[in-house]
């Protein structure tokens, strides 16, 4: 059953839910102002949206262009984030929100003139605790060109169908999201512990508590990767790390897709040491294990650069790598953080840094 009973209801006829949207941002001064003027193009009824930009104390010049944006248009309101991470930003959002849905924007991305419409349409007709749309990626520069063209590539990603752009229905999982405020309330908000997977996490207590997660190709964002692999291999590293801690908290068995880059890690750091510590003998074993990721990873990319351009083509052995190292590597230390060594979010330290998705 779900987490709130609701009656049928039909959209032509329906009288418009006032909404909330929720920017979380930090230093995002490059991404804001276009991310904002998508959220005031939205066709959903100006007196019943509001938008709160939830930002982390950005010293970048993004607090005065929320400000002066403000000023401009009434439903804009700054929300201050000291705790500095999503979960804090995303709750402190809610606490400030005056409307009935809650809408999650994330300041890397751009939104249909349709988005909040058709949110709040999925959230009516589906009955659903949960909608999005799914995790679009279109690049702006050299690596983020990359990163996108290999975003939606099951070698890259798993096959998750959050990365199905065509897929409608039932998920895990979904991308920022849609809610009632009470189906918030009820859950316990976000975990504040979790800097990154949060939304997974939350998800997977929508869940456990018999609610469903719903998700459709109406509701349509688009959003700009990073343009750094050395950002990339720490998002990534961030992803994997984070993902532990959220497996301990619920002690769930991990997902075979979760374990297969810290495994592809682990076997590339053992490989190296028998090579150099048991004798060259090894040498050939190794490099042909190597040599099979390699081909496996070119022959994704070709397929996932069909169509780009040459140097975006070229950048996407490498960032299959980064997808697949860093998410592995952050996995390995999340298990050693959180299980071997048994220490807690709070200690997490560097592994805590990154707003933005």
């Amino acid at each position: 059953m779900p987490l709130i009973q609701r009656g049928d209801h039909d959209t032509r006829q329906i009288d418009w839910p006032s909404v909330s949207l929720v920017l979380v941002c930090r230093n995002e001064v490059s991404h804001i102002t276009d991310a904002i003027h998508s959220l005031l193009a939205q066709d959903y009824p100006e007196d019943k949206t509001e938008i709160l930009v939830c930002d982390g104390m950005s010293d970048d010049g993004t607090r005065d262009e929320v400000g002066t944006l403000s000023e401009q248009h009434a439903p804009l309101r700054l929300v201050d984030n000291p705790g500095l991470t999503v979960p804090h930003a995303m709750n402190a959002g809610i606490r400030a929100a005056r409307h009935e849905v809650i809408v999650r924007i994330d300041a890397h991305s751009r939104y249909a003139e349709d988005y909040v419409r058709q949110c709040v349409t999925a959230l009516i007709e589906s009955g659903a605790d949960v909608v999005g749309g799914p995790w679009c990626a279109v690049g702006d520069g050299r690596v983020s060109r990359a990163v996108a063209a290999a975003f939606h590539s099951r070698f890259g990603m798993g096959g998750g169908r959050s990365h199905d752009t065509e897929y409608e229905g039932s998920v895990d999982t979904v991308y920022l999201g849609c809610w009632r405020r009470e189906t918030l309330e009820c859950l316990g908000l976000f975990d504040e512990g979790l800097t990154r997977n949060q939304d997974d996490e939350l998800n997977l207590r929508v869940r456990r508590q018999g609610g469903t997660i719903y998700q459709t190709p109406r509701i349509k964002s688009v959003y700009t990767p990073r343009n750094s692999l050395r950002q990339l291999f720490r998002q990534y590293y961030q992803y994997g790390f984070w993902k532990v801690r959220v497996i301990q908290k619920h002690r769930l068995p991990a997902s075979f897709r979760h374990l297969v880059p810290a495994l592809f890690v682990v076997a590339l750091a053992l490989g190296a040491l028998a090579v150099l510590f048991v004798g060259r003998t090894l040498l050939p074993i190794y490099l042909g294990g190597l040599g099979l990721y390699v081909v496996t990873n070119l022959g994704a990319s070709l397929l996932a650069g069909a169509g780009e351009s040459v140097s975006t083509r070229v950048l996407l052995p490498a960032v299959f790598g980064v997808f697949h190292v860093g998410y592995g590597t952050g996995f390995l230390a999340g298990v050693l953080h959180f299980v071997v060594l048994r220490r807690t979010s709070g200690d997490a330290g560097t592994h805590a840094d990154g707003l933005s998705r």
